[in-house]
């Protein structure tokens, strides 16, 4: 996995032409100790621009971002090949990828295509059993009758399936963000806690019943403009999650339960929002243990509420980031296929190998673990402060 001949298959198709920036991991340099740094890439070199802009959400903050990231100076890394091969290799090697964010807060959109809405409910009613999952989902395809891809959130049509849903006893919590007015937008990780590009990702240990998430995710600023887009992996608990929505924070928010990589690469002329709405999104899971191959594709232009559309609900007068937030789109894939028997679907194993990619942002490469064995997250505000001085 870590041959560095083979690493620019997980940059960008056009990443000669791309704005990349993100953020690394290095070693000690002089009085600096070692810690992380912001980078560009440029020209398939990785070049050190803290010494201009030490902080991610300070860079999208500018007003000239795109400009900025095109002509800084900075210390060479070396090439951007050899940093992604340092990335994949165990243990990591400095310098190493990081998430490419740092202080913005980290937020997800969830339900947001109507495959991923009728699993949500899928696990509600199983109540965590994964063994009952194959037979609410023939009971609730023959119950909804339509193709729910298709009905608009919040509108008349959206309403009226509601209402017969209600009267049939069917409604849903889930149901109710997929098709109602309101998108459901939680807190997936906090800030400076989210791995990056080649990290192990982590699983609570109490769950057995999971699955990768692969999506998009916007880096947007303060004010609430998306600045560029990145990968991201929202690691789900499905039966934690589908005992009570209430247990969504033990679901969502654990050590490494959050990837995202690996880089961001900011809006141009050559890759815009509308880049990210027509996106296809694949997923690639390997197993180490067993020789599991799992393959499926998530379609942006499937998704039911517009990119935007989720920015707005995120940020606005009732709510405000002042140091820009990371927006997690969702995703249409909810892995179904049988792994360890008849009726059961998929679960995550030890070890599993889980790549996300799309041509314009290339590939988020993780392996799998559980979170109480992988190391603790440490590096918090104040250690981020203390080694900008």
């Amino acid at each position: 996995m870590n041959d560095e001949n083979k690493t620019s298959e997980y940059l960008p198709e056009d990443y000669d032409q791309a704005l990349l920036v993100g953020r690394v991991w290095r070693e000690a340099a002089g009085s600096k100790p070692a810690g992380p740094a912001l980078v560009v890439v440029r020209q398939g070199k990785v070049i050190d621009i803290s010494t201009h802009c030490n902080c991610m959400a300070n860079l999208l903050d500018r007003g000239d971002a795109a400009d900025f990231a095109q002509r800084v100076e900075g210390d060479s890394l070396g090439n951007v090949t050899s940093l992604l091969a340092n990335s994949l290799a165990e243990p990591q090697l400095p310098p190493y990828l990081l998430a490419p964010c740092d202080v913005q807060a980290i937020k997800a959109c969830g339900v947001t295509f109507a495959v991923s809405l009728l699993e949500r409910v899928i696990e509600e009613q199983a109540g965590g059993d994964a063994t009952r999952a194959s037979q609410l989902r023939a009971e609730l395809n023959e119950m909804i009758g339509k193709d729910l891809s298709r009905i608009a959130p919040g509108s008349d049509e959206a309403m009226a399936l509601k209402a017969a849903l209600q009267a049939r006893g069917a409604w849903s919590q889930y149901m109710e963000v997929g098709l109602g007015p309101d998108a459901e937008v939680f807190t997936k990780a906090q800030p400076l806690s989210s791995v990056g590009f080649g990290a192990y990702v982590g699983l609570h240990p109490a769950s057995k019943w999971n699955n990768p998430e692969p999506e998009i995710v916007l880096a947007v600023d303060a004010i609430g403009t998306p600045k560029g887009a990145t990968l991201g992996n929202d690691v789900n608990l499905r039966d934690i999650e589908g005992r009570s929505a209430l247990l969504l924070g033990k679901a969502k928010d654990n050590n490494a339960s959050c990837s995202i990589g690996p880089f961001i690469r900011l809006f141009d002329e050559r890759f815009t929002l509308d880049s990210v709405r027509t996106a296809r999104v694949s997923l690639r899971i390997e197993g180490e243990d067993d020789g599991f191959l799992l393959e499926g594709e998530s379609d942006m232009r499937e998704i039911s509420r517009d990119p935007l559309d989720l920015v707005r609900q995120t940020i606005g007068a009732h709510h405000q980031y002042p140091d820009g937030f990371m927006l997690f789109l969702g995703t249409m894939f909810s892995p179904i296929q049988d792994r360890d028997g008849e009726g059961q679907g998929f679960t995550h194993h030890i070890g599993d190998t889980v790549t996300i990619a799309t041509p314009a942002l290339g590939a988020l490469i993780n392996r799998v673990d559980h979170s109480d064995t992988l190391p603790p997250w440490t590096f918090g505000i104040r250690q981020w402060l203390a080694h900008q001085r």
